[in-house]
């Protein structure tokens, strides 16, 4: 294999899911590309870094003039509501449901079970949020139900005690997501049933 195929098969290999099998079709489906779709990919690509920034509040990501994300910005959002998630991807399939009204924050990762990566998780800086919503009556933890989900949620959820603000309930969601499973991949009736039943 030539040093230029492997060197990009390497780096696909890196992406979360995919594994070398995978990274090495998606090199072999780019040989085939023209010139003009391999331009227009690393384009996107360019234009990934050099345009979406991260929300002041949430860490959304956005392309908006301003700091806050659309979800931040919405006026109509119940900001009694905040809704703790491990990534975008989870935020995404919860705002599908088009159930929950609230306030979004990512975490950007859960707690890993075999190293100590505490300190990628965005807790003191959920903490600071908390202090910018005087009106906060609940906090939804959303982790994925998977041991290190469980596990972040305990973390958050401590942390959040030891804050000793009792002005809002801490919440879970309820039945309906199947243990072990994720929220991204959780149907939009999975997810309204177990929003419906938190606890």
């Amino acid at each position: 294999m030539s040093d230029t195929i492997k060197k990009l098969q390497d780096l696909f290999a890196k992406f979360p899911t995919i594994g070398s099998r995978t990274a090495s079709r998606f090199v072999f489906y780019l040989l085939k590309l023209p010139k003009e779709k391999i331009d227009e990919i690393t384009s996107a690509i360019s234009e990934l870094k050099n345009k979406v920034k991260l929300c002041s509040f949430c860490f959304n990501p956005h392309e908006l003039e301003t700091k806050f994300c659309f979800i931040c910005n919405d006026t109509t959002r119940n900001k009694q509501l905040l809704c703790v998630v491990e990534k975008e991807t989870d935020l995404i399939s919860i705002e599908n449901t088009k159930k929950y009204k609230g306030l979004y924050f990512i975490l950007g990762g859960f707690l890993n079970i075999r190293k100590t990566n505490i300190d990628n998780l965005r807790i003191n800086e959920l903490k600071e949020r908390i202090k910018k919503l005087p009106d906060l009556k609940e906090i939804i933890i959303d982790t994925n139900t998977t041991p290190e989900g469980n596990i972040t949620s305990v973390l958050i959820e401590r942390a959040l005690k030891e804050s000793n603000n009792s002005s809002f309930k801490i919440t879970h969601l309820g039945r309906g997501l199947p243990v072990g499973g994720e929220l991204e991949y959780a149907d939009q009736e999975t997810l309204e049933s177990a929003f419906e039943g938190r606890k």
